[in-house]
């Protein structure tokens, strides 16, 4: 029976405190607190409190002006899309959930909504969040998470234990997809070679990379595996790596899965398909479905699965979350908690 009026879990406000920008570039200065109407949950959507988001690089990418003219849909803007709360209202259409369910969310690209005490959530990218997991951990897995995730099922990886022992390299393993993708890796049984600064070695092999790079050294620079491994796959997080430096520490059919979304990048990813070469590069664009988040969440509260948390922030000193994430040098991932 669908849950059309449900009760909401207290009374929801007419406005809200929310964070937006009404231009392009401006980094953190360009982000403006502001009070804002609470938006109404329409057919198969959610109303949520949120509790946090997590801030990822693309969506200081979008307010740079990187994705026009696809991102934001229109001006002013409420950045961020990944998101954990509680449901306070449902509107028509919803079945699956209700008033007071915790939840993790991926909110619209188009319409964002992250940075604010209330958004609304499709109900089709929304999962329950059970008590093991908290809001700051579960805000984390939407984009980062998943694009670890589909990272790695490009190059073959399998999590029901049918995969081959695969040997995967993950280039920036510190930053927010690194950091999921070594675990994931090693869930699927496969070999892991990371790169990261000499501070996050420990780190990253405490979560189960079998060998780490500290990608300033000349060995780091190569990318080559200390115990000489040619690579099937690369979870490739960074910039300003050529493929001449991968071609040589691949397979004859080793894939480079590139999640930076940059021009040469598409290029040489075209070149590899007209030529029907066997090793290539293959940019990624994540593909958001509730499967891979509700798996990402389960592995979670089995903890199987960990969030690493590089700093947490209020909502009033968000433009600090901003500038951390812009800087490029956080270790996991970077939450907004709505305080209050």
């Amino acid at each position: 029976m669908a849950a059309t009026t449900a009760p909401t879990t207290g009374k929801v406000p007419a406005t809200m405190r929310a964070v937006q920008y009404d231009a392009y570039g401006g980094g953190a200065e360009g982000l403006k607190h502001v009070e804002v109407p609470v938006p109404s949950a329409k057919k198969n959507e959610l109303l949520l409190k949120l509790e946090a988001a997590s801030i990822n690089p693309v969506d200081w990418k979008i307010q740079k002006g990187m994705l026009r003219p696809f991102l934001p849909r229109k001006l002013p803007f409420i950045p961020v899309t990944d998101v954990a709360g509680v449901v306070v209202d449902v509107g028509p259409g919803v079945n699956g959930f209700q008033a007071g369910d915790q939840v993790v969310a991926m909110l619209n690209s188009f319409y964002g909504g992250g940075l604010a005490e209330y958004a609304v959530a499709s109900e089709s990218l929304t999962v329950k969040r059970p008590s093991e997991v908290s809001a700051a951990e579960g805000s984390g897995l939407p984009i980062a998470a998943a694009t670890a995730l589909q990272c790695l099922r490009t190059i073959g990886a399998k999590f029901d234990g049918t995969g081959n022992p695969l040997n995967v390299l993950i280039t920036a393993a510190s930053g927010g997809v690194g950091l999921y993708a070594v675990q994931l890796a090693k869930l699927a049984g496969l070999h892991v070679t990371a790169t990261c600064g000499a501070r996050n070695v420990e780190l990253v092999k405490s979560l189960g990379a079998d060998e780490v790079l500290d990608y300033r050294t000349p060995e780091g620079a190569s990318l080559q595996s200390p115990s000489g491994k040619k690579y099937d796959g690369v979870v490739h997080c960074t910039i300003g790596v050529s493929w001449s430096t991968f071609d040589p520490v691949l397979t004859p059919s080793g894939k480079v899965v590139d999640i930076t979304l940059n021009f040469i990048a598409i290029l040489k990813s075209a070149l590899h398909k007209v030529m029907f070469a066997r090793k290539r590069l293959v940019p990624l664009l994540l593909s958001p479905n509730k499967a891979d988040l509700e798996f990402l969440v389960g592995l979670l509260k089995d903890g199987k699965l960990k969030t690493v948390i590089d700093s947490r922030f209020p909502l009033s000193e968000v433009s600090k979350a901003w500038e951390r994430s812009i800087e490029g040098h956080a270790t996991g991932k970077i939450i907004v908690e709505m305080e209050g």
